[in-house]
């Protein structure tokens, strides 16, 4: 698929990655609706398109909540002139370790936050490919691609137990779309970044980041724009489908 002829639907717009692909997208004439709950980013991201050759739709959108998911759909479909592309990129930390020893007795990490992350990270893109799929079926769309955003943490990582799994589940999802809808023409495939420098990271000492960096053969931080070569193969070769590319500087060979 040419980017050009894209209309693309990019959750978790307003920062970060997902700001980046958008930007990237519209800066290749592709029409780009931006979905976030962050209102005050996508402000910010509408004025960083001016002059860009693509169009742009902003409005807020939970992923976690189904009736605005796929309200957001519906408005998306019709101010792009139809949907090709979903690029399943929002997502949220709650950190925490299973059980911490404290002074008395241990400590356990709460139900919500395990439950908040996995709504929004692996609930989400379900309601998004679902709602998406849907409507592509229903409009014969023959040429469409869900790009899910997962992480190196998939494998597990210590204190995030809730991410991991998210994360894990979605790559395990990506393979089992890719196989159902296959038939109607929609590829599913992800991507698996490591450390990336965004701001996520802000408020990380400079002590930790060069840990971070140590543990990466290339000796680096990933940059957006790296994430995106890959989200931009994926959307471009049309022979690819149900896999996940590792983005991560080589991380995942310390670790296997």
């Amino acid at each position: 698929m040419q980017l050009s002829a894209v209309r693309a639907i990019v959750t978790g717009a307003a920062r970060g990655l997902g700001r980046h692909f958008a930007l990237e997208l519209l800066r290749s004439g592709a029409h780009v609706a931006a979905g976030d709950i962050d209102i005050s980013g996508l402000r910010k991201l509408k004025q960083a398109t001016e002059g860009l050759p693509g169009i742009l739709f902003a409005a807020s959108l939970d992923v976690a909540d189904e009736h605005a998911a796929a309200g957001f759909i519906d408005q998306a479909w019709n101010q792009l002139g139809g949907l090709n592309v979903l690029i399943n990129n929002a997502g949220i930390l709650r950190d925490g370790l299973l059980v911490r020893k404290e002074a008395e007795r241990a400590s356990k990490l709460p139900s919500s936050q395990w439950s908040k992350v996995l709504e929004v990270n692996l609930t989400g893109p379900f309601v998004m490919a679902r709602e998406l799929a849907a409507r592509l079926v229903d409009e014969q769309v023959t040429d469409a691609v869900i790009v899910n955003v997962s992480s190196l943490a998939r494998a597990g990582n210590p204190g995030q137990s809730n991410y991991a799994a998210s994360k894990a589940g979605l790559d395990a999802a990506t393979r089992t779309w890719a196989l159902e809808l296959a038939p109607f023409g929609i590829r599913v495939a992800g991507v698996a970044p490591g450390v990336i420098d965004t701001p996520i990271l802000e408020g990380v000492s400079d002590e930790a980041l060069a840990g971070l960096k140590e543990a990466i053969p290339l000796g680096r931080l990933g940059q957006p724009g790296d994430v995106w070569l890959a989200v931009k193969f994926i959307i471009e070769c049309e022979f690819f489908t149900g896999r996940i590319v590792e983005v991560d500087g080589g991380a995942a060979m310390g670790s296997a």
